[in-house]
This record gives structure tokens, C-alpha cells and sequence, in this order.
């Protein structure tokens, strides 16, 4: 009895050594695919297509292939060619099965351990496209070496035969063709832009390939783009800032190798607030940088001090430029190719290798001396704008100050239209930002006083996608946001000390209640994007219509869902009147009494927005002031039944250029991006 107590579990199962499994050769990719690819979403499905093109960029890195291909084909079949040597086909000698079949089918199997196959790498891992296989219904492998075509299909991972010649082929090359399983993932339709913007990415970093992207999904309407740049990342700062105000003509551009590491730098100064670098190891993006972006700050304060002294433009007594106001404004891509990275993590998000930044630092320091003293323009240009970022960072230092100690002197740890909640557990605390006085009393009446703070804004606030922090902080209602959120922000931003574990925004749902959002939405990503990053900002949804048939009401958030209810509320009408009808005068009664099947749910809409179709009313909300606080509490605010969406940026860098077209000073392309997808938008409320 002793021993079989010992082998029970505390949920009372057993416990032994037959419950521990090993999972062999691809079953463990299968079974757990987040580990290998983040998730089984679209951005796993897509990360399948980067990390086969990842090996066909690791031949051009190498300097085989010229040209790299992916071309979309029906039924979520994605094929990816490049030119390069093509995967060895010879039999391995440990394995005793074809080097691509062990390629294919076995984790950690490739040629960039330090076998001499690959000087530099992205796909350390060797786990690529073993797990593209692993999570696809289908692969083709075909392989043209040796003056022939190799060929090898595979189902699930498993392969159906072994590799044959099918022929003879010229040159070399490798095609892949895979079909996401759709067993695995959440969704296998491919997304055109965003394989296009990868693909763009990776073509300016590895500059003198060609890269094409093929669309075949649509019988007869093929589509092709192709990207090939001579100048690398020199040709991606242009792209980066095509929309923007550059503060001097000239890129700058350095390319050269230093302790064994390629270096690849550029940069430029635009009219801007916020710095944007970009760094990449191997091409492989590290949005959190690394050692090598460490390396090109270091470098860029200590040149730009040097040669700002040498000018006499800073005199002795005055303070050097800070590493912040020397970024100000700066676009910058940062690309080093190293033989063995050291990346923090599977995603790759930060770089460590120490001789990264040493490299960056002496290639660039040397590039940037030369760049300001053969271009005088340009450099004046530079220093002054960092000389007046200097300036402004000192005037918003004294107004940040003056908003802190305004706040503690006067008694104002939280502003005076602020309805704080009793509780100060910040972790269930939550904080509506609410549109309007009028929907600031309805939300103050009927929240959860507990739990729920409300702080009612008036009107628009400031766009601060083109201000400065002390303009920013010259606005009082931005700065009651600011105490309220209890986080300071710019260099003092401190998240520990943020009050409310979600910032909820409500406003109304018509243009002017999109724009205030939209302001709200750029103020938090610009100035505090860790609050987006660690999923504390939400979006409220309040209904559009109120439908009620007598005391039965339902809320609708679309035209669709309202459609749905009164239909619901006529049939049940129907069938209450069919019931009389039969009991009284049998069917043919019942059947003049019920509605053509097919009416019309909707009709005339009056000036108060009250519509009344058959008994049924309908009610659309143009604001939230227009709900009593019984009506808010239950549609919008109830946790129980309210409807919420997070806030979250999944391409911070497409985000960062979408704020710029919208929200930023330059009319022309925000024009272009309205008529480019003014047809997709539905709903619009005039």
C-alpha cells in the first residue's frame, strides 16, 4: 500500500516512469510550435516563409546566390528559390541518409555549426526549415547540383520516398515548396504586404541581390514586385525617410570590416523629435539592439563633441552634447555581419557579442570624423540641430520639474477632475479617459467606484507627433493624464509607479470621438510605449444601437448585430401572433398576421436617431453623453459583459511610419495613404 501511495500524484494520478515521454525527431516542433516560431498565428505562418529564405540569404551572405524568389500559390502553397549552391544531396556518413533528407527532417542539422559551410549565419540554430517541415502538410525539396534535379516530398515531416534525380538540370539552385499545416495554425492565407516589406528589408541589407516576390493565388491576375538596391542600408535610410524633412542632403555611409566583423553604417538627421535605429546582426533584425548599437551611440556623442569643440561652435564652459540630443532626430541603420552572434534568447531581439561593439564603434567613429570635416553643410546642420535639442531638453527638464513640484506643493498628486477609485491595488485599478463632461458624469455615476477612476477630457488634446516635451507639458490636460498615470514621462518615466493596471479610452463612435482616440494613441506611443508593450492600454467599445421590443432590450456594436435582433424580436413577435391567430381563428389567420418573410428591418430614422420598426425601437448612439449611467455601466463598463480591445504593436516600425504619414505636419503623404485605402474603410459616419 505504501509504494502505490508513493506512485499517486497530489491530483491523485500516477506518477511513474512509463508517464515520461521523449519525443523523437520532429513530434516535438508538432507538438509544441510556439517554442519554434512564437506562435501559430499569422506571424507564425509567416516566420515559416523568413526562415526558409533566411537559408537562401545565408548562400547570398556567402556570395553564391544572386536571386531569391517567393511566390505565393493557391492553396497556401508558398515556394522559395535562390541560386545558390543547392543543399548537398551525398549521403551522410553518421546518418546514412541524404544530407538533404537530414537537412529536412533532424533539428540542429546544417551547415553553419563551424563546419566550413557558411562563413556567416542568421539560422544559428539549424532548426529552420526542419520546422517548416515538421509544421507542414506538404514540402517539395528540389535540388539542382551536379547537373541534376534532386527531388524529395515529404508529408507532416515524414518523408514519402528517398531523395531521386529526376533528371538533369543547369546550373544550381534550391526550391522549397511547403503548405502550412492547417491542423497547426490559426489561419494559412499569406499577407502580399507583409512578405513584400520583409523581403524589401532583407534586399536593402544584402545589397546587390535580387529579390522577387510572385502572387499566383488568383487565376489571371498575376502580380510581381522585385527589389534590388546597389547601396544597402545607405538606399534603406533614403526609404525611411522619403516622407520626411531631412535636415542635411548627404547619407551618411560606411562599409568596412573591423575585428572580423562587417560593419554596414548609415544615417541621417530629420526634422524630428524621436530617434530611430535600426540594427541588425546577420540580417537578422534586433529591435531591442545589442552591442553594436551600444557601439554606434558611443561612437556618434564622442565624434560630434570632438568636432564641435574643434569648430569653436562649443566654447570650454559649456556642456558637451548629451548622447540623447545627439540622437535626436536621427534615422540610423546599424548592420554587422559576425561569424559567431550571441543573441539574447530564440527571438533574437538583442545582440551581445562584446567585439560587435568594439568594431562598430572604431569603423564608424573613423567614417563619421571624415564625413564632418569633408562636408561642412552637412555638419553644421547636424550640430545645430543637436545643440537645439540641448536646449529644449534643459526647458523641458524645468517645465517637468515645475509639474512635479506644482503637484506635491498644492496638494495635487491627482488632478481635480480626476474621480479616483478607492482602491490602491494598482493591479485590478482601472482608468477611463472620457471624452466630454457630459459622458465623464454618466461613467462617474455608473462605475464600479471600487475599481473604477474616470478623468473626463474636454475636447481635443495636443498632437504631440510634432512637439516638443515642453510644449507637451504646457498642456494641462495632458498633464492631468500625466500625474493621474502617476509614471512621469520622458527620462523620468518609471512604470513601477504606474496607478491603474488599464488605461481604458472611451470616446464616441463618430469622427470626431476617432480623432480624440487617435490623439490619446499617439501621446502613448510615442511617450510611453512601455505602457503599449506590456499590454496596459485598451480601447472601450460602447454600442452603436439600443434595440428594444417592451422591457426586452439588447445592446448592437454593428449594424449587423442590430439587423440580428430585430430580426430575433419579429420572429418572436410573429410567433406570439401566431399563436393568437391560430388559437382564434385557425392558420389562415396566422399566416396575414406574420411579416413577409425578408422585410426590411430598418426603416426611417428620425432626427433624434429613435427608429421604430413594428413596435420594435431602435436608438443610435452618437455619444456616450447620451446613455444614463445605468446604460454605461451595463454596455460599457461591467466586466462581466462590456467589450474591450488592447492596444498592441506588432511592426513597431510600420507603426512608427503610419504615425508619421497621419499625425505629422507633411500633407502630401498623408493624402496619398487616404486615397490609397480610402476604399477599404466601411462605416464611415459623416
Amino acid at each position: 500500500m505504501a509504494d502505490d501511495k508513493a506512485k499517486k500524484s497530489k491530483s491523485g494520478g500516477e506518477y511513474s516512469a512509463k508517464q515520461i515521454q521523449v519525443l523523437e525527431g520532429l513530434e516535438a516542433v508538432r507538438r509544441r510550435p510556439g517554442m519554434y516560431i512564437g506562435s501559430t498565428g499569422p506571424t507564425g505562418l509567416h516566420h515559416l516563409v523568413w526562415e526558409v529564405v533566411d537559408n537562401c540569404i545565408d548562400e547570398a551572405m556567402a556570395g553564391y546566390a544572386k536571386k531569391i524568389t517567393v511566390t505565393l500559390l493557391p492553396d497556401s502553397l508558398v515556394s522559395v528559390e535562390d541560386d545558390g549552391r543547392g543543399i548537398p544531396v551525398d549521403l551522410h556518413k553518421e546518418y546514412k541518409v541524404s544530407a538533404l533528407e537530414l537537412v529536412l527532417t533532424k533539428l540542429h542539422a546544417g551547415g553553419k555549426f563551424g563546419g566550413g559551410g557558411y562563413k556567416v549565419s542568421g539560422g544559428l540554430h539549424g532548426v529552420g526549415v526542419s520546422v517548416v517541415n515538421a509544421l507542414s502538410s506538404y514540402v517539395k525539396a528540389e535540388v539542382k547540383r551536379d547537373g541534376k534535379l534532386w527531388v524529395q516530398e515529404y508529408k507532416r515531416g515524414i518523408p514519402v520516398k528517398k531523395v531521386a534525380a529526376l533528371g538533369n538540370a543547369r546550373g544550381t539552385g534550391t526550391i522549397i515548396t511547403f503548405q502550412a499545416d492547417p491542423e497547426i495554425f490559426e489561419t494559412t492565407e499569406y499577407d502580399w504586404d507583409t512578405v513584400l516589406d520583409h523581403l524589401r528589408q532583407q534586399a536593402y541589407l544584402t545589397k546587390g541581390v535580387t529579390m522577387r516576390i510572385v502572387d499566383k493565388r488568383t487565376r489571371g491576375q498575376m502580380r510581381t514586385y522585385g527589389f534590388h538596391f546597389e547601396g544597402g542600408v545607405k538606399s534603406y535610410v533614403r526609404h525611411l525617410n522619403h516622407s520626411k524633412d531631412a535636415k542635411h542632403p548627404s547619407v551618411f555611409y560606411i562599409h568596412k570590416e573591423a575585428e572580423g566583423v562587417d560593419v554596414e553604417v548609415a544615417f541621417q538627421y530629420v526634422d524630428d523629435y524621436k530617434e530611430n535605429i535600426y540594427a541588425f546582426a546577420n540580417n537578422i533584425y534586433n529591435p531591442d539592439g545589442g552591442m553594436h548599437v551600444v557601439g554606434f551611440r558611443s561612437a556618434l556623442t564622442r565624434a560630434l563633441n570632438g568636432y564641435a569643440r574643434k569648430q569653436g561652435i562649443l566654447k570650454e564652459k559649456d556642456d558637451n552634447i548629451s548622447g540623447d540630443d545627439s540622437r535626436e532626430g536621427i534615422t540610423a541603420v546599424v548592420s554587422v555581419k559576425i561569424k559567431e552572434p550571441q543573441f539574447e534568447g530564440q527571438t533574437k531581439a538583442k545582440l551581445g557579442n562584446p567585439e560587435a561593439k568594439t568594431a562598430v564603434e572604431s569603423v564608424f567613429a573613423q567614417g563619421l570624423e571624415i564625413f564632418l570635416e569633408e562636408n561642412p553643410k552637412d555638419s553644421q546642420a547636424i550640430i545645430e540641430k543637436c545643440i537645439l535639442a540641448a536646449r529644449a531638453r534643459l526647458a523641458a527638464k524645468a517645465a517637468r520639474d515645475t509639474v512635479l513640484r506644482k503637484g506635491a506643493l498644492e496638494g495635487l498628486t491627482l488632478p481635480g477632475k480626476l474621480a479616483d477609485c478607492s482602491s490602491r491595488d494598482a493591479s485590478r485599478s482601472e482608468l477611463y479617459i472620457v471624452e466630454g463632461d457630459s459622458a465623464g458624469g454618466s461613467a462617474k455615476q455608473g462605475r464600479d467606484r471600487e475599481f473604477q477612476a474616470i478623468l473626463p477630457l474636454r475636447g481635443k488634446i495636443l498632437n504631440v507627433e510634432r512637439a516638443r516635451i515642453d510644449r507637451i507639458l504646457s498642456s494641462d490636460a495632458i498633464k492631468s493624464l500625466i500625474v493621474a498615470l502617476g509614471t512621469n514621462i520622458g527620462d523620468a518615466f518609471d512604470i513601477s509607479k504606474l496607478r491603474y493596471n488599464r488605461i481604458i479610452l472611451m470616446t464616441d463612435a463618430d469622427v470626431d470621438g476617432a480623432h480624440i482616440r487617435t490623439l490619446l494613441l499617439t501621446l502613448f506611443f510615442r511617450h510611453f510605449p512601455k505602457l503599449i508593450e506590456e499590454k496596459h492600454i485598451y480601447i472601450a467599445q460602447p454600442p452603436l444601437y439600443r434595440v428594444a421590443a417592451g422591457k426586452d432590450i439588447r445592446y448592437a456594436f454593428s449594424e449587423e448585430e442590430r439587423d440580428q435582433y430585430v430580426t430575433e424580436f419579429q420572429k418572436k413577435k410573429a410567433d406570439k401572433a401566431e399563436a393568437r391567430a391560430t388559437a382564434k381563428s385557425g392558420k389562415k389567420a396566422a399566416e396575414e398576421a406574420a411579416p413577409a418573410e425578408g422585410e426590411t428591418a430598418v426603416g426611417e430614422e428620425s432626427p433624434e436617431g429613435v427608429t421604430n420598426v413594428g413596435g420594435i425601437v431602435i436608438q443610435r448612439y452618437k455619444g456616450l453623453g447620451e446613455m444614463n449611467p445605468e446604460q454605461l455601466w451595463e454596455t460599457t463598463m461591467d466586466p462581466a459583459t462590456r467589450v474591450m480591445k488592447e492596444v498592441s504593436v506588432d511592426d513597431a516600425q510600420k507603426a512608427d511610419q503610419v504615425f508619421d504619414i497621419l499625425m505629422g505636419s507633411e500633407v502630401e503623404p498623408r493624402k496619398r495613404f487616404i486615397q490609397t485605402h480610402a476604399k477599404s474603410v466601411q462605416n464611415i459616419d459623416v
